[in-house]
């Protein structure tokens, strides 16, 4: 299977998707800690006030309206139920200071202000501290509305094995508070399930920077996750660039929008007009992730 994972490649296997914007990368304390060895990178107060004055509306749609990765897949459809809140489109710059995006969800969590995504929309694989800055998350994102505000993101943690070895490809930001309230408080959030072992149905969800969308409109697919090489899982939905992150809802209801987090897009098995995707089943690494970001 076809895999690059440097987001700056703008390929659907990678399934994230940068602009040709830049800006200056903000310094950040960083720390690796805990015994499921998991990594966390803290931005200062100043770098959020600064972040969120450069995620202008006109900014966000400026990142994927000049990059093409391909055409939407007939069973990859715009999402025309209730609002899905908890989904919503995390912007940062990468590792050279080029203007992206990816997919994200926001997750219960004790202190009310989890989002979860792939690891690669945090940090380059396997190049320790060159994780992305500039982060903030937008729930409920689409066609340039933001109609939960944009949340700044004050922390990311992710797992040593991906900043080291691009292994396990999923991470977790917290955010600020907007306006004194939290984001979950906000929009809700999802319920993750850690080992469920892959065989059922999931709803996936994303922002794909098709032709025909570039990133303005979440879609979905749904079908039967089967298990894939090196502990990972497949579903029959081939979303394109930039719905990196995106969750996998086991137990769907569309009426209520909710679910069980079971797994997040990590990678297409091609580069351009895919059948699947993949991610990774989630175990204790993913727990201690959660576990870390809700002390933070």
């Amino acid at each position: 299977m076809h895999r690059m994972v440097a987001p700056a490649l703008a390929v659907a296997s990678v399934v994230a998707v940068v602009a040709g914007n830049t800006a200056g990368s903000m310094a950040s304390g960083e720390a690796a800690s805990g015994e499921a060895a998991i990594t966390t990178v803290r931005f200062t107060a100043e770098e959020r006030r600064e972040t969120l004055g450069y995620w202008t509306a006109d900014r966000m749609r400026k990142v994927a309206a000049d990059v093409d990765l391909g055409h939407d897949a007939a069973s990859v459809k715009p999402w025309s139920g209730p609002a899905m809140k908890t989904v919503g489109r995390l912007f940062f710059t990468n590792e050279q200071g080029q203007d992206s995006y990816c997919t994200a969800t926001a997750v219960r969590s004790r202190n009310h202000s989890a989002v979860m995504t792939a690891g690669h929309c945090v940090q380059l694989p396997a190049s320790p501290g060159n994780h992305y800055s500039y982060m903030v998350f937008v729930p409920g994102y689409g066609e340039g509305k933001r109609p939960y505000g944009v949340f700044a993101v004050r922390a990311s943690v992710m797992p040593r094995s991906w900043e080291r070895g691009a292994k396990n490809d999923v991470a977790v930001v917290v955010v600020d508070q907007r306006k004194g309230k939290s984001l979950t408080d906000t929009v809700g959030g999802q319920a993750v399930a850690v080992d469920r072992k892959p065989g059922g149905k999931v709803t996936v969800f994303g922002y794909p920077d098709s032709q025909e969308r570039r990133g303005e409109r979440l879609m979905y697919c749904a079908g039967t996750t089967s298990a894939a090489p090196q502990g990972k899982q497949s579903v029959r939905c081939p979303m394109e660039g930039g719905s990196s992150g995106g969750p996998w809802l086991a137990g769907f209801d569309e009426k209520s929008g909710r679910g069980k987090l079971v797994s997040v897009n990590s990678f297409g098995d091609t580069a351009e007009g895919g059948s699947a995707m993949e991610g990774e089943v989630l175990g204790a690494t993913a727990g201690e992730l959660l576990k870390r970001s809700q002390q933070l």
